[in-house]
């Protein structure tokens, strides 16, 4: 069976997890958690699990969120001088909900 391909998605989307690679597609972290700005709720960019701890990578350096990998626009030495998370607003990434339970609340139905 193929696999399926991967497809753009939103960083609202993006799951913990996730492959994060240099822009040479060299995998380096993976994804912990998305940092918004909460006053204008803007993407403030992520905070990535790699071998020397947790790090930011700036909304400046995310090229592409895609269903399997984010794809920066890091070297693989900006990669590795990357700075520790500064305690900005975090927005922890939970799976998304689903479709049925959405419905039900903008309908009035509650889970049973």
């Amino acid at each position: 069976m193929p696999e399926a391909p991967d497809h753009p998605i939103a960083y609202t989307a993006l799951q913990p997890g996730t492959s994060v690679q240099t822009s040479d597609g060299h995998h380096f972290a993976t994804v912990q958690a998305v940092l918004v700005d909460e006053k204008v709720s803007v993407f403030d960019g992520i905070v990535v699990q790699t071998d020397e701890g947790a790090r930011f990578v700036d909304a400046d350096h995310v090229a592409s969120i895609y269903t399997t990998y984010v794809r920066s626009t890091l070297s693989r030495e900006q990669a590795t001088n990357l700075p520790p998370p500064d305690g900005s607003t975090l927005i922890d990434i939970k799976p998304p909900r689903s479709m049925a339970a959405r419905l039900g609340r903008r309908f009035g139905r509650r889970k049973r």
